[in-house]
């Protein structure tokens, strides 16, 4: 394709947000408060911010800087710099070809969650009547009513992965409906991606603004407020602490998938794209806390309110057992009124020791949550005490959906704009390409909606991207700074921005950036190695809960296939390039000898 004609976005607002709305995705939400509440709370931003500043911005700005200058999507952008290197544009665009093919089926829960919040009553507000009226179903109550709503109305789960039970079309119509959104976003490339991000990149900051104001209200709120930021420093002396507060950077940012060569490849020659990538940084950073913050508020409410229903079945439980009058026990009182009736009825209290729960809010609070647990279950379950539950139930997952939509307009320009750079597939409108990009990935998506399809998503979350973008990044920071050269790096920096990039960046990516990556890299394989078998949570119907269960054999199989299929690239393409290009050295010298022999 030539360079002259390659569109570009209408203004650098328009890259801005696209980037925004790209890397302020759904691990801000559902995420990050996960790794606060299990790393000391306030405590972890101090790795968090340190991580920032030594791999994220440095390694966002480099991702930025090789898109403008060669123009090109992550393939072309790469070989260009030397054609060993094709293969790390070839495994970003498998890398985001997995997360495409994963990432939009929560999109699709979104939607149906969010079809069902349109009720006079929630239908994970209660558990449903059991056929013969005589109660609730036993699964449910085992359960909570948003835990039997998740597993069994909306996944309809088998017991393991290797029971499947065909697609279900609810899902399927769900998953079909969110790549039909995607098309719509995308049809005419960086045009209509341009136009999108105007509101996929501000509306959740609005959502996220009201559910604040509406959070800190929540009786209970401020208990998870001031759990959050209450730092607990011993956590800063934990290794895994650093680790994922690394890992966490690195994944928000979205690094190796291709998405920010792609986008930047859109610009205009000088744009100033150090500015932007710093911006950006802070924005994503910045709505992570602030996430936190709301996700806190409401951990708070949920905690405080489990809290008191504890309290209030003890207190009902003394004053049963012990004929007291119906106000003599208030829910301050219940413990001093525990130790009272223990020291003088021992025998008699004795025989409620086994009936008689451990209310605790700290641990309530303790209770960690991340992924589609904390976005589906928690959430649904703190929603459902709210006064006006259909209205922010409604505004949450439609949040959920945006920000979900925003990260899968990068996820599959990362995959288009590649593409499009080869000649053979230039000529092709975009509408056509696209549309059978998002259909090929719909098709292999419609695996994820079977009674099985929550475990293979599970398994391509945990291993269709990590082990693959830690490695893509640290080749990309290593050829960057050895193979093309920090000074050559300079220069064409120097061409696009009109002055050279200070020592700080300069740094980061000769010494302090490879080497984390390369701390990061060995730590995953460590702990891949030490793990043992594989495992995942199946959803037990008879204990209303999720076990630990190993992956079968073929399960096993396909994790390999995940973890080699697309770092694999590299090694191979280079190969390839070597032997082509000693092939025709030999062709060359044939030639020759042939001419000379002649003369």
């Amino acid at each position: 394709m030539e360079k002259d004609a390659r569109p570009n976005w209408d203004n650098p607002m328009q890259f801005l947000l696209a980037c925004v709305s790209y890397a302020v995705g759904l691990g801000n939400v559902w995420r990050f408060p996960y790794l606060c509440q299990m790393h000391g709370g306030g405590g972890f931003l101090i790795p968090y911010l340190l991580m920032l500043f030594l791999e994220g911005v440095p390694l966002f700005y480099l991702e930025l800087a090789i898109g403008q200058k060669m123009r090109l999507g992550s393939i072309g952008a790469w070989t260009a710099i030397s054609p060993y290197l094709g293969g790390l544009g070839l495994a970003s665009v498998v890398t985001s070809l997995y997360l495409c093919l994963y990432y939009n089926i929560i999109n699709a829960w979104s939607f149906w969650y969010l079809f069902h919040s349109f009720q006079s009553v929630l239908p994970w507000a209660d558990c449903p009547i059991n056929s013969n009226r005589t109660g609730p179903i036993e699964e449910c109550e085992r359960a909570t009513s948003t835990q039997y709503f998740f597993y069994r109305e909306t996944l309809n789960i088998s017991p393991s992965i290797e029971e499947n039970g065909g697609i279900q079309t609810g899902q399927a119509l769900c998953l079909l409906l969110a790549w039909v959104i995607t098309y719509l976003f995308i049809v005419q490339g960086v045009k209509s991606t341009g136009k999108v991000v105007y509101f996929t990149a501000t509306f959740p900051y609005v959502v996220l603004f009201i559910y604040l104001i509406r959070g800190v209200t929540l009786h209970g709120a401020m208990n998870g407020v001031k759990y959050m930021f209450t730092p607990k420093m011993e956590q800063l002396a934990n290794p895994t602490t650093w680790i994922n507060a690394a890992t966490q950077i690195f994944f928000s940012l979205g690094l190796g998938f291709g998405s920010l060569i792609a986008f930047a490849s859109y610009n205009q020659y000088h744009n100033n794209f150090e500015r932007q990538a710093i911006v950006v940084s802070f924005i994503n950073s910045g709505t992570s806390i602030f996430a936190s913050i709301v996700t806190f508020a409401i951990y708070g409410f949920k905690a405080t309110v489990n809290y008191e229903n504890c309290l209030e079945r003890t207190r009902l439980l003394l004053l049963n057992a012990f004929n007291l009058a119906e106000d003599s026990i208030s829910l301050d009182t219940v413990s001093e009124w525990i130790e009272r009736l223990n020291t003088t009825y021992p025998e008699q209290f004795a025989e409620l020791t086994n009936k008689l729960e451990d209310c605790d809010l700290e641990k309530e609070l303790d209770t960690a949550v991340e992924g589609t647990g904390l976005a589906f279950i928690v959430y649904s379950e703190a929603i459902k005490n709210m006064p006006l539950s259909q209205l922010w139930s409604v505004l949450y997952f439609f949040m959920l959906l945006l920000l979900g939509m925003g990260s899968m307009l990068g996820n599959v320009t990362a995959i288009i704009t590649p593409l499009r750079d080869f000649k053979a597939i230039s000529g092709i409108s975009n509408e056509m390409f696209n549309g059978l990009v998002c259909l090929f990935c719909l098709l292999l998506g419609l695996g994820f909606t079977t009674t099985s399809g929550n475990y293979w998503f599970t398994m391509f979350n945990d291993y269709g991207a990590t082990f693959s973008l830690l490695f893509i990044v640290l080749i990309e920071v290593v050829a960057v700074s050895y193979i093309y050269g920090i000074k050559r790096f300079e220069k064409d920096i120097e061409d696009m921005l009109g002055h050279r990039p200070n020592w700080y960046w300069k740094i980061m990516w000769a010494g302090t950036s490879p080497l984390l990556l390369i701390s990061l890299f060995i730590f995953y394989i460590v702990k891949y190695i030490q793990g043992g078998t594989p495992t995942y949570q199946a959803w037990n119907k008879e204990l209303g809960k999720s076990v630990v269960t190993e992956y079968p054999v073929f399960g096993q199989v396909f994790i390999g296939l995940l973890l080699v299929s697309s770092v694999s690239c590299v090694p191979l393409t280079a190969l390839y390039i070597y032997c082509r290009k000693r092939k025709h050295g030999n062709h060359h010298k044939r030639q020759r000898t042939v001419s000379t022999v002649s003369a």
